[in-house]
C-alpha cells in the first residue's frame, strides 16, 4: 500500500512539474522579440568633441528593460542624426550585441561623467558577439555606423542631454 501511495505522489508531482514547465516556456515564447518596437520618446543630445565641435542628435530613450532588450532590433534604417540612448538604473559594466539588428551601428559607452568611455565602430548586423564597455558606464548610445568616424568623435568626448538630468545614478 505504501508503495502505491509513493508512486501516486510521484505521478502527481511529475504532472505538476510538466504543467509548471509548460507555463514557463509559454511565457518565454511570448517574450520573444519578432519585430521593431514603436518609436520611443525622444530627447536632444549633443556630443562635444575635444576640439570644441558640437554635433546634435535626436535620440530615442530606452529606459525600461523591455525597451533596452529590444533596442534597434528589426529597424530597417536609422536617420543620420538620430540614435538610441540606453539609460541604466545605475553605473555598470555593459555588454551589447547585434542580434536581430539589421543595420550596422556605432556603439558609444558613456561614463557617469557623461564622457565617452569606449566605442565600437561599424558593428556587424545580426552578430551575437558580445560588445563590451570595458569598464563601468551609466549609459550607451547607438548611432548609425560611420557617424563617429565622419564627425571625429572619440573616447573622452562629452555627451550632453536633458535625459541625463533625470538619472538616478550614483556618481563614483
Amino acid at each position: 500500500m505504501l508503495h502505491y501511495v509513493i508512486k501516486r505522489i510521484c505521478s502527481v508531482l511529475a504532472a505538476f512539474s510538466m504543467l509548471a514547465f509548460s507555463s514557463v516556456t509559454s511565457v518565454r515564447a511570448e517574450g520573444t522579440i519578432t519585430q521593431a518596437q514603436p518609436m520611443l520618446p525622444t530627447s536632444p543630445l549633443t556630443i562635444t568633441t575635444q576640439n570644441g565641435a558640437k554635433h546634435n542628435f535626436i535620440v530615442e530613450l530606452a529606459k525600461t528593460e523591455k525597451q533596452q532588450e529590444t533596442g534597434e532590433m528589426f529597424r530597417q534604417s536609422i536617420a543620420a542624426n538620430h540614435g538610441m540612448l540606453f539609460l541604466w538604473d545605475h553605473p555598470q559594466r555593459s555588454d551589447m550585441w547585434m542580434k536581430n539588428t539589421l543595420v550596422s551601428l556605432d556603439i558609444l559607452f558613456i561614463d557617469s561623467q557623461h564622457r565617452i568611455h569606449a566605442l565600437k565602430e561599424r558593428t556587424i548586423p545580426f552578430s551575437e558577439a558580445v560588445i563590451k564597455s570595458h569598464g563601468v558606464v551609466s549609459s550607451v548610445l547607438e548611432l548609425p555606423a560611420g557617424t563617429t568616424e565622419r564627425l571625429n568623435i572619440v573616447v573622452g568626448d562629452l555627451v550632453e542631454s536633458p535625459a541625463f538630468q533625470n538619472e538616478n545614478t550614483a556618481k563614483p
